[in-house]
């Protein structure tokens, strides 16, 4: 039987580091947000309303694709974002890596977010996904960023948190569950993709972490 590529401790430390990151003094260069359903995109625009507000970045980073595995789509996030009171200039939508994808998922996302950077010399992105994705959602962008692009500095800010009994859609828009019975999903890829090398492991995250703050 395959033991866990990391100690519960480890993983618990990763976990509350992603949901409560220090972010840099000085503004990033941009900000990320991971494809959500439109049951949890709202939790993602008002990261990026709060950031853009605070001055912790000017410019808001997303998939141009059209709606596919539950993400509705560039255009239509764009229109709801502007809705939302986020003005368009600072949207900066890229494409995904490969060009011709006819499927999203996580890794695909922050692979694409970390060409994307490397390509305009950004030095730093913070990330955001729901809170509930969080945690694997930091873990792709820092393992895109240790393969890609090490000098890239990845900072986690995870979305508004939504009613956590709630039904809501996730995952490719193959899963649903109150966003409370989410997460046990979540953990699960956590462990099976580090497994697999689809992730860095826990501890290769948490050096990232460390590296990043020293």
């Amino acid at each position: 039987m395959l033991q866990p590529a990391y100690t519960p401790l480890m993983l618990e430390e990763l976990i509350i580091r992603t949901l409560c990151d220090t972010l840099s003094a000085t503004p990033a260069d941009a900000l990320f947000l991971f494809g959500q359903t439109e049951d949890n995109q709202e939790a993602a625009f008002a990261a990026a309303k709060f950031l853009l507000q605070k001055k912790y970045t000017t410019r808001v980073l997303f998939l141009g694709t059209e709606a596919m595995s539950g993400y509705p789509g560039g255009a239509s996030w764009k229109q709801a974002m502007m809705n939302a009171g986020i003005p368009e200039e600072a949207m900066e939508l890229i494409m995904p890596v490969p060009a011709n994808t006819d499927m999203l998922h996580t890794g695909i996302e922050a692979n694409s977010m970390v060409k994307h950077a490397k390509e305009r010399n950004y030095s730093s992105v913070i990330v955001t996904a729901a809170p509930f994705q969080q945690p694997r959602a930091f873990m792709a962008a820092a393992t895109a960023a240790l393969r890609l692009y090490p000098e890239l500095k990845v900072y986690s800010l995870p979305g508004k948190p939504l009613p956590w009994q709630e039904v809501a859609v996730h995952s490719q828009g193959r899963a649903e569950s109150t966003r409370a019975g989410l997460i046990a999903g979540e953990m699960k890829r956590i462990e099976k993709y580090s497994k697999q090398g689809d992730l860095a492991t826990v501890e290769e995250v948490l050096g990232y972490l460390n590296n990043r703050d020293s």
